[in-house]
């Protein structure tokens, strides 16, 4: 049931706008002051004219250096932070040479970015939040709550960086990790010099005990997170950061099924791969539960509606992303949760910044209260005509405009374009905060040949419409060009979950007809210079094995692996072609 959404203003009024300015600017001040000191705002030649100007100002006037950062500072790209990076990896590293660099002090770790794209993943410095901020909702933090929480953490990273420290004695480590890994080692004091001495720890609360965020093996990690959930019947939260990435998980519950029930009942940690020295901790913890398995054989596998709450009957929310490249999966989701658990998404951010919380008078899955907790976020108009950019302030939106976010942060990035489109549904009634819905990717459409530029929000909207009239539940999706004949096409790949529906072959005129609302393309194909969409089924467990890939190939932490709705890299784009197995 859709929630009402009467309380948010359509907009602001005069009082309200200057209560909203006045509180954005000296959120602004708080980055930007102290980060004014780091070696980036010193050195990087796109920041020169700000640097100039303040130069001939009073650098301690709030005044002049937020008019100094409105006028001077362009949007950026991470081309100009890469080399000031760059210099975290040199070997030795010093802590002469990477002090202050993006803010004061030394970052805790580099977050990697969950690139979907064939680039290398970006790379970001995370410095530490003041200490009454890290537990704060939009760092991801769970609540405690009655039961258990099923929320498969990895703690594990790429690499462990050196830097050797002014006193020339001692040093200090940084992983590089994703920003979620990072954030839940600060949130718990868990430095990784330290990892083995809490070998044994099991947070009370989770389903899983320390030793599996340690596991690096991609398929161990999940299936020892599924055994030890399924042995756990107090559940009443799930939490994924993608939704996507819990259907992957419940592949491995569908397809070690019988293994899993076995080893509950007889208290055995299956052999699976790369356990070493974890598999005597884990064995410690886990228990012969004839009862339990005898009660999970009798409700039987992921499949029946609500199958999550007759596994786990006290189960009352799941948090995860179901928006972006997640979409596909929600039917799946929904159908194995049932009606009875709430849905809700963690955060919308990125990387580089988290930027906003569910809006919970809203639709928390989609809705997102814009709050200046990690960094201050203005905007581009991805409508506007204007030669030259304009970066707008949130006190200057529209509700219905469509913007590009743009970030200055904690940690160091100045008006650092990320490249997302949203929407603005309204403003926050309390504060004047907008409101936003993220749509898609601004550069994420597939320009082909004769320059049509269907969004991913489009293309993503049309596939899920003819899965659930025609195709079946889809698993997952993504699309590629598809060059067989001319003119080129977008071509869809899909992994469905059971069986294929009996008129499936009508789901890509149905396609085609969704995607002819894109005007750009309805021309392109009247002229003769586009054609119709095609889509391939491939076999089952294509996407849990392209994120098993991805992981091993980027380092990126295992929950936080997206399938892109646009794939450009070829290699994965020629191993995914093998795996197709019917073409509608």
């Amino acid at each position: 049931m859709s929630r009402p959404d009467a309380d948010l203003l359509h907009s602001l009024s005069p009082e309200l706008s200057q209560r909203l300015k006045d509180f954005l600017d000296q959120a602004l001040l708080g980055f930007i002051r102290p980060n004014s000191v780091s070696q980036f705002v010193h050195h990087a030649s796109e920041l020169a004219n700000f640097r100039e100007a303040m130069a001939q100002k009073d650098s301690n006037d709030d005044v002049e250096l937020l008019r100094s950062f409105r006028e001077f500072i362009p949007t950026t790209n991470y081309e100009p932070y890469r080399p000031f990076v760059d210099k975290f990896f040199a070997t030795p590293c010093k802590e002469s040479d990477v002090k202050n660099m993006f803010a004061p002090g030394l970052p805790y770790c580099l977050a990697v970015s969950s690139t979907t794209s064939g680039k290398a993943p970006k790379k970001f410095p995370i410095y530490p939040p003041a200490g009454h901020l890290l537990h704060h909702p939009l760092y991801l933090s769970l609540c405690h709550s009655k039961g258990s929480t099923l929320s498969p953490s990895s703690l594990s990273f790429g690499q462990a960086l050196k830097v050797e420290l002014e006193d020339g004695h001692s040093s200090k480590v940084l992983p590089v990790c994703s920003v979620t890994v990072g954030f839940l080692r600060m949130q718990t004091n868990w430095h990784v010099e330290h990892d083995k001495d809490r070998i044994d720890l099991w947070v009370p609360g989770k389903t899983d005990p320390y030793a599996i965020s340690l596991v690096k093996s991609y398929r161990a990690f999940f299936i020892l997170n599924a055994l030890f959930a399924l042995a756990d019947r107090r559940v009443t939260t799930i939490r994924f950061l993608f939704a996507s990435v819990f259907v992957n998980f419940l592949q491995y519950v569908e397809d070690e099924w019988l293994l899993l029930v076995d080893c509950i009942e007889k208290g055995i940690i299956p052999d699976v791969e790369n356990l070493d020295h974890l598999r005597e901790p884990l064995e410690k913890h886990f228990t012969p539960n004839p009862v339990r398995a005898a009660e999970l054989r009798e409700i039987g596998p992921p499949g029946i509606q609500g199958w999550a709450v007759r596994v786990w009957p006290d189960l009352k929310k799941f948090i995860g992303i179901t928006g972006g490249p997640a979409a596909a999966s929600v039917q799946k989701v929904t159908h194995v949760l049932g009606p009875s658990v709430a849905m809700q998404a963690p955060c919308y951010g990125s990387s580089e910044c988290y930027i906003g919380i569910p809006y919970l008078n809203g639709d928390p899955n989609t809705d997102f209260k814009v709050v200046p907790v990690d960094g201050v976020t203005e905007y581009l108009d991805v409508r506007s005509n204007e030669p030259s950019e304009r970066v707008l302030s949130a006190w200057e939106l529209v509700t219905g405009g469509h913007y590009e976010p743009v970030l200055t942060t904690r940690n160091g990035l100045w008006r650092y374009r990320i490249g997302d489109v949203v929407t603005v549904k309204g403003f926050a009634p309390d504060d004047g905060l907008p409101v936003i819905n993220y749509l898609h990717r601004r550069d994420g459409s597939l320009g082909l040949a004769y320059g049509s530029t269907c969004t991913e929000s489009q293309l993503t909207d049309a596939i899920v419409s003819a899965s659930k009239r025609w195709i079946g539940q889809i698993i997952d999706f993504t699309v590629v060009a598809d060059n067989r004949d001319t003119p080129v096409t977008y071509g869809y790949l899909v992994e469905i979950g059971g069986e294929i529906g009996k008129d499936a072959k009508m789901a890509t005129q149905q396609t085609f007809e969704d995607l002819m609302k894109n005007n750009e393309y309805h021309m392109a194909f009247w002229q003769g210079r586009a054609r119709k969409p095609t889509i391939r089924i491939v076999e089952r467990g294509t996407f849990t094995e392209f994120r098993k890939q991805k992981c091993d190939k980027t380092n990126i932490s295992m929950g936080q692996v997206k399938v892109p709705i646009v794939l450009s890299d070829p290699s994965f784009k020629e191993w995914l072609l093998q795996k197709v197995v019917t073409e509608l």
